[in-house]
């Protein structure tokens, strides 16, 4: 993945797509974060299938230092995907090749969602001695702000367990400014027309305790890296809804959110 995010980096397409998701977890050097095999991004360019097979071919082709991969053009094929019953996007799959290794590689591609308070400039991390990507990335507080939209918008049907851990995740190792973050959530809500919910049924034991999504959890948990996440899903939610509903509150009634979540919390007012 790190070696087509830099091969990305270095043609015209550098600033057409954002990187999102689990990766960048990995850029902020967060200790727990969870692996993945796809790469996310928020796509600015032409959404048809046409023109994403064209750009990835570019992007496969792209000439750069030897790295010993190999992105075969040829195998780029692009897909239609909507995930969750939610917002549309665009899937590409294609193959790389390190020596006789074959890897299938998996691009989502979203579009439509607001950045706030902007994407960032970022450094991926290189493995060994090569060049490091440097792209556009969300923001911390874009990324809690899609999460805390996806609890509140699936209701009953949630089925992502990623997004309470690494909004648990977030919280715990980060300093968020509220003024920043309450914007990221209200522009969140606003674009994908959803009302603010200060009481989401992701936060009641209804939810949590319910068998299903104790199955979920305990399956997505035994996926992570370390054994610091908690067991069941009823001691991360607190928490959560310690760092957003605050916030949620304040969108809600229209008001400015002024106050400073040191990590781990709590909120504080003043510096």
């Amino acid at each position: 993945m790190e070696r087509f995010l830099y091969r990305q980096s270095r043609t015209a397409h550098r600033a057409r797509f954002v990187l999102k998701g689990a990766l960048m977890l990995h850029v902020w050097e967060a200790p727990l974060a969870r692996a993945t095999k796809d790469l996310d991004f928020l796509g600015r360019l032409d959404n048809s299938l046409e023109n994403l097979e064209r750009v990835v071919r570019e992007v496969c082709t792209a000439d750069v230092e030897h790295d010993g991969m190999v992105f075969d053009p040829a195998t780029v094929k692009a897909e239609r995907i909507k995930e969750d019953a939610d917002y549309e996007g665009v899937r590409v799959r294609f193959v790389g090749l390190l020596g006789r290794a074959r890897v299938t590689m998996q691009l989502d591609v979203g579009f439509g969602d607001v950045v706030t308070p902007g994407a960032v400039d970022i450094m991926y991390p290189a493995l060994l001695d090569f060049p490091a990507p440097a792209l556009p990335g969300y923001p911390r507080e874009t990324v809690v702000a899609e999460k805390f939209h996806a609890m509140v918008y699936l209701r009953t049907l949630n089925s992502r367990m990623k997004d309470f851990y690494d909004v648990w995740l977030l919280a715990r190792q980060f300093a968020f400014d509220g003024p920043v973050l309450a914007k990221a959530v209200a522009a969140t809500f606003a674009n994908r027309a959803t009302a603010i919910d200060v009481e989401p049924i992701a936060f009641t034991r209804s939810f949590t305790a319910q068998a299903s999504t104790l199955a979920q959890w305990t399956a997505f948990r035994r996926k992570l890296p370390n054994s610091e996440c908690p067991e069941m899903l009823t001691d991360v939610v607190p928490f959560l809804a310690e760092f957003l509903l605050p916030i949620a509150h304040a969108c809600e009634r229209g008001e400015s959110f002024e106050q400073r979540w040191s990590s781990g919390g709590p909120w504080t007012s003043g510096a």
